[in-house]
């Protein structure tokens, strides 16, 4: 089952057939919209495109998938798709683009949450399809060097082969592209072992708004020479420069990896649960994933899967990674057994093989597809502290009662205190929508959280930037933009408010 709905998702997030024009258009769903003064794309512009990567890669039909989000939530209305090949045909388009003040859209997997991937207008689409080559891999210093447009599941897949792996792991691993994921400095299941991308990003390589090459794919893992400039490119979301390769460290794969789904009836139990976690197995936690009831409920009744476990309040997935089996599984049974001892947790099961501990991860992270068979999804990805974490749920179940929401589910990254909040609706509600914006994001500063954990700004949250940075943080901000892109032709109307 678990490699069924594996195969699913994927052709769901590559198809064009997924998306449709019956989505409603961005500038008719947010209207005030205004486009900026950019150039429009003309005869002598796709004669010169098609020069430079040739007719076939310049794609001026049939441009819904590229056009349209995947939660289908956003929907822009370019006309030309460009896929470049190499750095050099990326530098002669963003030059040329430059010069003609055509603004530019880039793209990877498409696979973005918040409006970031796709255009508002007419901007020029920019596709690392192509862009997909693995330059090298160093199995001795455990080194990636790679196009932006690689499949993340297909580098962890070639990095296998030497024993590595990469430092990142997301439902869309399938589909995804490490220059998207790096664009919106993605942080997924493995945050809470490997850390961040910023950490595990050793060099990039990067087109400028004028189009010249910033070529800073050092391997060297300890370099303090000047201003580390790739970290102005990671989680900018191309709103500075066009990533186009990565040198990226990657840990060694661990021989032995461990899961078990534990029920528990309180949310305040959890966190009790995630502090003896770390201190039972702490060097080898990999994985501390929350879901609740409502998490459960969605993903038996849209797609079909099954719970190991009987209903609970809440679920919590504990994984572990190490390199010596009898050893690690001999530390989760102690923690298991110290939690049921305790009287702490209600029930729970370990995998007892890869297809169990797969199944588990399923019933995880398919909980995002699960959401859209209801219509539309609100989508919110935030961090809270951990002792707050899942009160917003409850006060956000409260504000929606009695609307057209279907149902409101919470579930996420509990060890680094990421969580996402999911609410449904069979279409767009205005009237949902104002129950839930801006009451969420005051709620979630209000409580000192951050209103984008891992999902990024994009075009939906760029004027609430201010709910979790200050102005000066916001000035500067601008000040980087307007020096490295002066004509503001990188992924205009996202990332940054206006004014």
């Amino acid at each position: 089952m678990a490699a069924l709905v594996k195969q699913l998702l994927k052709a769901n997030r590559t198809s064009h057939a997924f998306y449709s024009t019956n989505v409603a258009l961005t500038t008719s769903r947010y209207p005030g919209l205004k486009r900026k003064e950019f150039g429009v794309v003309v005869d002598k512009d796709v004669k010169f495109f098609e020069n430079i990567v040739g007719a076939p890669n310049v794609i001026r039909s049939d441009l819904d998938g590229y056009n349209t989000d995947w939660l289908r939530t956003v929907r822009g209305e370019s006309e030309t798709v460009l896929r470049p090949g190499c750095v050099e045909e990326v530098s002669a388009l963003v030059k040329y683009c430059y010069e003609r003040n055509l603004a530019i859209c880039p793209q990877g997997g498409n696979t973005g949450l918040v409006g970031g991937s796709v255009p508002v207008f007419d901007e020029v689409i920019l596709s690392t399809e192509r862009l997909n080559k693995i330059k090298s891999i160093d199995p001795t210093a455990g080194i990636l060097q790679c196009e932006a447009g690689c499949v993340l599941e297909t580098l962890d897949e070639e990095l296998s082969k030497h024993d590595l792996m990469m430092p990142l792991d997301l439902g869309a691993k399938g589909s995804c592209h490490i220059g998207g994921n790096l664009s919106t400095n993605a942080g997924g299941i493995r945050l809470l072992r490997y850390g961040s991308l910023h950490g595990n990003t050793l060099g990039l390589e990067v087109v400028l708004a004028n189009g010249e090459i910033l070529d800073n794919m050092n391997p060297l893992i300890k370099d303090n020479t000047g201003y580390d400039l790739k970290h102005l490119f990671i989680g900018a979301e191309g709103t500075l420069g066009l990533i186009t390769a990565a040198t990226i460290k990657c840990p060694t794969r661990p021989s032995s990896i461990n899961a078990a789904m534990i029920g528990v009836e309180k949310f305040e139990t959890c966190l009790k649960v995630l502090s003896l976690t770390k201190k039972y197995v702490g060097e080898i936690l990999s994985g501390f994933e929350f879901m609740d009831l409502a998490t459960r409920q969605v993903v038996c009744d849209n797609l079909g899967l099954s719970y190991p476990l009987a209903e609970f309040p809440y679920y919590l997935l504990i994984e572990t990674s190490g390199s010596d089996e009898e050893h690690d599984k001999a530390k989760l049974d102690t923690l298991l057994e110290h939690l049921m001892g305790n009287e702490l947790i209600a029930d729970g099961t370990v995998a007892r093989d890869v297809t169990q501990r797969k199944h588990m991860w399923t019933l995880r992270e398919t909980a995002a597809e699960a959401l859209l068979h209801d219509g539309y999804c609100y989508k919110y990805d935030i961090s809270l502290p951990q002792p707050v974490w899942y009160d917003l749920v409850r006060e956000m179940r409260t504000r929606i009662e009695g609307s057209a929401a279907l149902r409101c589910i919470g579930y996420g990254h509990l060890g680094d205190g990421n969580l996402h909040l999911n609410i449904t609706s069979a279409e767009y509600d205005q009237h949902v929508m104002d129950l839930i914006e801006p009451f969420l994001y005051d709620w979630t500063s209000a409580h000192n959280g951050s209103i984008s954990a891992e999902h990024g700004l994009g075009f939906k949250k760029k004027q609430y930037i201010y709910h979790s940075k200050s102005k000066e943080m916001v000035n500067l901000m601008k000040v980087l933009k307007q020096t490295l892109d002066p004509k503001g032709i990188l992924n205009p109307y996202k990332y940054l408010p206006e004014g």
